[in-house]
């Protein structure tokens, strides 16, 4: 397999995709771009918006591309590989390779038929990047459990029936990179969005674990949490506000984790061309010990509990007791 870089001098073609679809070339050409050929990759929800962004960019550089996309609409509702067919086309039309699948996220077997059909087109699978979503958006009193539910089912269970069908293959060739899609109305909250919120949130778990999980494998995994004018967030926000977000501004964070050099373990923000690193952290907290009053004691110091200062980013989920126990320790030692 190739480096994993080509600079633009040697092919001024790698790059992405403009605010209207259309390639456009690095300014910088000491900037070394990122090349996939030779790469398979799998883009869910890729018949528009975010999704179809990816499988450009991804083409661009040189990668064989899945377009799976149902064809619901923002809800969820309906059904058709039209949209994902004319991105296929449009790779197709631009000299890359692509083919179109229409299997829903929350169908298991669909999804290992996908996969099925990638490997024995290609070969192997590289890159999956779980982009499938749908809205329900509801405050949490007016919303109803069957809403709750299929948005839970479409991200998390999706993003799981996806991933779990391509790990084993992923395994075999010491090398896969996968990428969930989170959001920021998981990571922080967002009025009207519980069964969203907490889908997104959930992805960042399952990150958590399966990037502890795969690393020996060679497998990394990351979140993208993107802010972007989409389909989904068309009427959440103001016209001026959604024209600044265009989808493209968060590809290169796709891309990066995408990348032979992907971090592991990242939850890497992006929009309007800003990037940040969101984490889940630790604070240093207080040793109180178990007494009659121990609960009005934290009651009392709980504002030194939450000081961020000296805050950590466990390595694991064994970090946090790691930590107590230590401070249980020296506090009995001194």
């Amino acid at each position: 397999m190739a480096s994993g870089y080509q600079s633009c001098a040697q092919n001024p073609f790698l790059a992405g995709t403009s605010a209207s679809g259309s390639l456009f070339y690095l300014k910088d050409h000491n900037i070394m771009s990122l090349n996939f050929t030779g790469r398979v990759a799998i883009v869910t929800g890729a018949g528009g918006g975010l999704g179809k962004q990816h499988a450009l960019a991804l083409a661009a550089r040189g990668a064989k591309v899945v377009v799976n996309d149902l064809g619901a609409d923002v809800h969820g509702d309906g059904g058709s590989v039209s949209a994902a067919q004319a991105v296929v086309e449009e790779i197709r039309a631009k000299g890359g390779e692509a083919m179109v699948n229409g299997a829903s996220v929350t169908d298991y077997e669909a999804v290992k038929a996908m996969v099925q059909q990638t490997m024995d087109a290609w070969g192997r699978v590289d890159i999956l990047v779980n982009n499938a979503g749908i809205l329900r958006d509801k405050s949490f009193a007016k919303m109803e459990i069957a809403d709750f539910r299929l948005v839970m089912d479409v991200h998390v269970m999706g993003a799981v029936h996806c991933t779990k069908a391509v790990w084993a293959i992923m395994q075999a060739q010491n090398y896969g990179r996968v990428v969930l899609t989170t959001s920021s109305s998981g990571l922080y909250g967002n009025f009207g969005q519980a069964n969203y919120g907490a889908a997104k949130m959930a992805l960042a778990g399952l990150m958590q674990t399966l990037s502890i999980e795969g690393e020996k494998h060679g497998i990394r995994v990351n979140c993208l949490a993107p802010t972007a004018a989409t389909r989904m967030t068309e009427g959440l926000m103001p016209p001026e506000v959604l024209n600044a977000l265009q989808p493209q501004a968060v590809v290169p964070a796709m891309l990066v984790m995408a990348s032979e050099d992907a971090p592991n373990r990242t939850i890497l923000c992006a929009g309007a061309g800003s990037f940040e690193v969101a984490h889940i952290t630790l604070t240093q907290g207080l040793h109180l010990g178990l007494h009659d009053d121990t609960a009005e004691q934290l009651a009392a110091a709980l504002a030194q509990v939450k000081d961020p200062a000296g805050q950590m980013v466990p390595l694991s989920g064994s970090a946090q007791g790691g930590h107590e126990i230590a401070m249980a320790l020296a506090a009995h030692s001194a």
